[in-house]
């Protein structure tokens, strides 16, 4: 598959600083940073889910406490 995106100049040179730091094609560069981001990203979007969901457990069990006791605690630290 192909796909052509535009970059900015200052991107672009980046990414060729970046290449040529690695001796690498800059497209094989660019491939590979696209891919980490975006492994970044849903690794990032799960994690959040499951920690939204461990909430909603917690707090279905019963497994909470007020915002005074939060904010208490918190003054505490």
């Amino acid at each position: 598959m192909s796909i052509e995106i535009t970059l900015t100049p200052e991107l672009e040179e980046q990414l060729r600083k970046k290449a040529l730091r690695q001796g690498q094609d800059i497209s094989l560069v660019a491939v590979e940073l696209l891919a980490s981001v975006l492994a970044w990203e849903a690794q990032d979007s799960e994690e959040a889910i499951k920690g939204i969901q461990q909430g909603l457990d917690d707090f279905e069990a019963g497994n909470f406490r007020s915002f005074d006791e939060f904010a208490a605690e918190q003054r505490r630290k």
